[in-house]
């Protein structure tokens, strides 16, 4: 099996329990080892006060494809930090993108790095993650 076959094969395996993702209609796309795309469509239960996405709904769409990044090569793999800046709101009806990029993986720790797109292709968020292996299977084993 291929690293691509792999990272695939442990999305499956991840996206199977994550009900929180599903919840939040979000769907992932793995096209390539280290890499990930989720993508998600602002409803109206996810809006705030102020009208527009709720901050703690765009951080988790970029923590989704940040997870489903690091966790491509057959290890479970944490979250040991993540830092997010939000840089334009998210509207209802917008349709979100988070792409997840490894920068560098290491033996325990990776660091990658995830921008929020809407429809228009306007950065809306800028996530930065840290993770850590266990050293545990995600699909062999």
């Amino acid at each position: 099996m291929d690293e691509l076959e792999t990272a695939r094969q442990c999305g499956e395996v991840m996206w199977e329990k994550d009900k929180a993702s599903q919840a939040l209609g979000i769907s992932v796309d793995i096209p390539a080892a280290g890499a990930a795309v989720a993508k998600m469509r602002v409803r109206d239960d996810m809006v705030n006060g102020l009208d527009v996405c709720h901050g703690g709904l765009i951080a988790a769409l970029a923590d989704t494809a940040f997870a489903f990044a690091c966790n491509a090569y057959d290890q479970v793999t944490v979250a040991a930090s993540v830092q997010i800046e939000f840089l334009r709101p998210a509207l209802l009806g917008d349709e979100l993108v988070a792409s997840a990029r490894e920068d560098h993986r290491g033996r325990k720790n990776g660091y990658y790095t995830v921008e929020v797109r809407n429809q228009g292709s306007d950065l809306v968020a800028l996530f930065h993650g840290r993770s850590v292996g266990t050293g545990k299977p995600l699909i062999s084993g």
